[in-house]
């Protein structure tokens, strides 16, 4: 592909081998979209906010279960 006398390398997704969107690259992503939206798609977490403190990111749904339970067990 030629751009302004440049030669643009292209890029395949490391998943499918599919030409990746150069925006995607430059971006730092080595999947084409299709393959990043079902990858993305395997990740879960959410962010709370910490009494008197900052906000965390939760992956475990199990931490996330005893972050305000006031003492309490949780089950």
């Amino acid at each position: 592909m030629q751009t302004g006398g440049e030669t643009m390398k292209k890029f395949k997704c490391v998943l499918c081998g599919e030409d990746v969107a150069q925006g995607r690259v430059t971006l730092g992503y080595d999947t084409c979209l299709s393959c990043g939206e079902v990858e993305a798609r395997k990740r879960k977490h959410t962010v709370v906010p910490m009494h008197k403190s900052n906000y965390v990111v939760i992956s475990n749904k199990e931490d996330l279960k005893g972050i305000n339970n006031k003492g309490g067990k949780h089950d």
